[in-house]
């Protein structure tokens, strides 16, 4: 088994944040250079509590104290699955070879 370049993935991932998390959460919004949502994870009823900075990929459920610093731990994060999964999928879905 090939060793990931999470990297590599999260410089890829970076470039297309905004796509990404239009994806994943669709009813938040952009304020600013941070892109507020409700955290999916949780009964929120509305946006505020879970943030993502759209320049670095570091995230925040604040309600929860949940957090991460790039995009594949956002992605494993939403998805409920370990980072090396996480890495795995956006590397295929981004066209990145690993």
């Amino acid at each position: 088994m090939s060793r990931l370049d999470f990297d590599g993935i999260n410089r890829a991932a970076l470039t297309a944040l905004p796509s990404l998390l239009a994806r994943w959460l669709p009813d938040g919004r952009r304020e600013g250079h941070e892109y507020v949502a409700r955290n999916p994870r949780r009964a929120d009823r509305r946006p505020g509590s879970f943030c993502i900075n759209l320049n670095s990929g570091k995230w925040a459920a604040f309600a929860t104290g949940d957090k991460g610093g790039d995009v594949v731990s956002l992605a494993a994060y939403l998805a409920g699955t370990s980072q090396g999964e996480a890495a795995r999928s956006l590397a295929d879905m981004l066209g990145v070879r690993t």
